[in-house]
């Protein structure tokens, strides 16, 4: 009997050493080593060198001068902590009522957008954490940043397909845009904004440029 316990102790040992020491050790080290940056978060930085947000978590940017990205029903938005959809159907009236309100709001804030407004940009993900926009969605903004900022919408443009990320290994996914990094580039090429900032519409307003 006391040898018996004694293996059952001595192969729990061992498995806990292995699994819940040595292991974690190896692959925190390895992950460390070899992918830093998406270990730790894939943070991004500003100018100044500031932690902004995450390349992977999109954030409620509201001002006309800067990009969009497309709602969130995750928490109050983008609420890491309440990732999720709001989970109402395609006959939601809600739903209907929510898109019609957004759509509103973008036209009246847009009004040199080329042609209607791109479905996503009322449509929440499923996470509500998406911090990607389809490179149409972003240059369908291009008119209202330029003229917020007083630049050449040409400029603008050209910003944003210099910020376009191809597919996933060449295969995976669309191309998209990070409205986080694409405002920042747009801070480090043209500066602040030449207007001041607008009333945020149901989410706080960024102190500088991370929401």
């Amino acid at each position: 009997m006391v040898s018996t316990l004694l293996v059952a102790l001595r192969a729990s040992v061992v498995t806990l050493v292995l699994t819940g020491v040595l292991y974690p050790l190896a692959v925190t080290g390895m992950a460390q080593g070899l992918f830093s940056r998406e270990a730790n978060g894939s943070l991004v930085r500003d100018g100044q060198g500031r932690e902004v947000g995450s390349a992977l978590i999109g954030q409620g940017f509201t001002r006309p001068d800067y990009f969009q990205p497309r709602p969130s029903a995750a928490g109050q938005g983008f609420d890491a902590t309440a990732s999720g959809g709001s989970n109402l159907g395609p006959t939601s009236q809600k739903l209907r009522e929510r898109a019609v309100a957004e759509a509103e709001r973008l036209r009246r804030e847009n009004p040199g957008a080329p042609g209607p407004v791109p479905a996503e940009l009322v449509a929440a993900s499923g996470s509500g954490l998406d911090p990607h926009v389809s490179p149409e969605a972003a240059l369908w903004q291009v008119p209202r940043v330029a003229r917020a900022r007083g630049v050449d919408p040409a400029r603008v443009s050209a910003l944003v397909r210099s910020q376009v990320e191809g597919r996933t290994f060449g295969v995976l996914g669309e191309p998209r845009v990070n409205v986080l990094t694409l405002n920042l580039a747009m801070d480090r090429q043209f500066g602040g904004a030449a207007s001041p900032p607008a009333t945020p519409l149901g989410a706080a307003e960024p102190t500088s440029p991370s929401p």
